[in-house]
């Protein structure tokens, strides 16, 4: 004669219940969103590496924490473990913080090639005019346009033009006393140069006049 299995005790088949609820819970609620599961930490890298690809602009920590409902210190985490496998592996893909958000780049030893597949040898540089008056504005920024053309002597309208047109600076308010427009540096500013922030820029602001004690015309 086969003895009963004995019943799990009130406490134990409860337990069980709660886990099996739990467990529902979490099938239910990956299935209503169509998400996959990112718990595990190659999974959830995999994802990151999905988004990176089409953004064309650094994208924050804070943004794809809230794409992926995580939280930023593993989303920092995660970033940091991708960058030091694509260095480690010599890939040809370059993961980057720049400014205050992440982006792939080309590495750049092999930047050359990208660059002659694309430009194939029509390379638009910016002019001299262009380059002075973009160090004015990194430099003394925010600035009005007169205090540009006061520092430099010389009208800049189309040079501003350019620069804008081309990403580089931007407009930024308007200046308390004058209401003439405020130019700042960009993010893509800073993409161009490879810098992190305007901290990182070369220190030869002294040799540029002051721009304050310029009156505007």
């Amino acid at each position: 004669m086969t003895e009963p299995e004995p019943r799990p005790a009130p406490e134990e088949a409860g337990a069980h219940v709660a886990d099996d609820v739990a467990d529902d819970a979490a099938d239910d609620a990956a299935e209503s969103t169509g998400l996959p599961d990112l718990a595990d930490d190659a999974e959830f890298e995999g994802a990151l590496e999905s988004v990176l690809l089409v953004v064309d602009t650094p994208i924050a920590e804070e943004q794809l924490a809230a794409v992926f409902e995580q939280p930023v210190k593993r989303v920092t985490s995660a970033l940091h473990r991708l960058a030091a496998r694509y260095t480690e592996a010599g890939s040809g893909i370059d993961l980057r913080r720049i400014g205050e958000g992440w982006r792939f780049y080309t590495r750049d030893r092999f930047a050359p090639f990208v660059e002659k597949l694309l430009l194939d040898g029509q390379r638009a540089k910016l002019t001299r005019a262009a380059l002075e008056t973009l160090a004015v504005i990194a430099y003394r920024q925010p600035v009005t346009r007169a205090r540009i053309a006061a520092v430099r002597g010389v009208n800049v309208d189309g040079v501003i033009r350019t620069l804008v047109a081309r990403g580089l600076i931007a407009e930024t308010g308007t200046d308390a006393d004058t209401g003439g427009l405020l130019y700042r540096t960009t993010e893509l500013f800073l993409e161009r140069l490879g810098l992190s922030s305007l901290n990182d820029l070369p220190p030869i602001a002294p040799l540029l006049p002051e721009v304050d004690a310029i009156d505007d015309v």
